[in-house]
């Protein structure tokens, strides 16, 4: 990705809050003094055999990354690839029912879209949101000192892979699928809760937990130290790594994060690929001030995201990650 974006030219007008530059969530563009647009784009295969949940998680996803930059969704657009085949068409009216439920909750409008005949399935969606220039949240504000928290549990990419290959049933996906499906709406509600204690924050998604987390260090010019066991997995998903429920994409996370990443002694493999699996409709990555972390995750839980989880820390450094077992090592 990095050798696509060198081809994007960088943009010097000053309306342009947030480009491509720090490969942020979404970009950002000042309408006014009090008004700024959130523009994101997503779209992806099925991941769950349920067309509803398809579209309801995809969905989530593109508003995800309107969360993470601190705005309020305000409407989307319809990314349809989908076959002719009669049988598989009649399944797109879930999907996008899935998608109208998922937004109608963001408070958002879809109001079109476009379409394209392919032989494999794909839906997504183009998310506009809005926010005060003042209060655009970016991945480039980490500090020294900032306590790293994550809002959702890690793994959809391993159950996705482990349902494709019969390894598990829907049943199994279930508590994944209800975290896919929950927008990123409370996160953000009690981050605004502790005002300006909050520095940067980003949303976990395809370039998993690291990549993400990498991201924020490379625009932030900070480290990190992440403990591996405070990072909540979703249910089953070690298992399923150890009988080799990987898919592609977390494969090439973890070659990727081999240029950034230390392990420390004590964290496995396993745990070494939870750490890199490519997630769908991720949490919300916030790196926090430490006096308004208690706070914060008393807001999280509030706002109906109590699998939050502290994981570890920023620190003063070149962009890398130090990842540790446990909290003392």
């Amino acid at each position: 990705m990095a050798q696509v974006l060198r081809h994007v030219p960088e943009v010097s007008d000053p309306n342009v809050l947030v480009a491509a530059l720090t490969r942020d969530d979404a970009a950002v563009y000042r309408l006014t003094d009090d008004r700024a647009i959130v523009a994101t784009v997503d779209f992806f295969t099925p991941i769950v055999d349920d067309p509803y949940a398809f579209g309801a998680i995809a969905a989530a996803n593109a508003f995800s990354d309107v969360y993470a930059m601190g705005a309020r969704p305000l409407l989307a657009l319809n990314i349809v690839a989908w076959p002719r085949d009669p049988d598989v068409a009649a399944l797109l009216g879930d999907v996008v029912r899935g998608a109208v439920d998922v937004a109608r909750e963001a408070g958002a409008f879809i109001l079109g879209g476009h379409s394209i005949d392919d032989p494999e399935p794909k839906f997504g969606m183009v998310a506009i949101g809005e926010v005060h220039p003042d209060e655009v949240l970016t991945n480039a504000g980490a500090r020294p000192g900032d306590v790293l928290v994550l809002t959702k549990p890690v793994g959809t990419g391993i159950l996705s892979t482990a349902l494709k290959r019969g390894m598990i049933g829907e049943d199994e996906m279930r508590s994944a699928i209800r975290s896919m499906t929950t927008l990123n709406a409370g996160a953000l509600r009690a981050a605004r809760a502790v005002g300006k204690a909050v520095h940067a924050v980003t949303d976990v998604t395809g370039f998993g937990l690291l990549g993400h987390l990498f991201n924020v260090l490379e625009a932030s010019g900070v480290g990190a130290r992440l403990v591996a066991r405070r990072v909540p997995p979703f249910e089953g998903v070690l298992d399923l790594i150890g009988r080799r429920a990987v898919p592609g994409g977390t494969e090439r996370n973890v070659d990727a994060a081999a240029a950034f990443t230390t392990w420390n002694a004590g964290v496995d493999d396993p745990t070494r690929i939870l750490l890199c699996d490519a997630q769908t409709s991720g949490g919300l990555l916030m790196a926090v001030d430490p006096a308004s972390v208690e706070e914060l995750v008393d807001h999280l839980v509030a706002c109906g995201t109590p699998a939050a989880a502290v994981i570890g820390e920023i620190v003063a450094g070149p962009p890398a990650v130090r990842v540790v077992a446990n909290a003392g090592r």
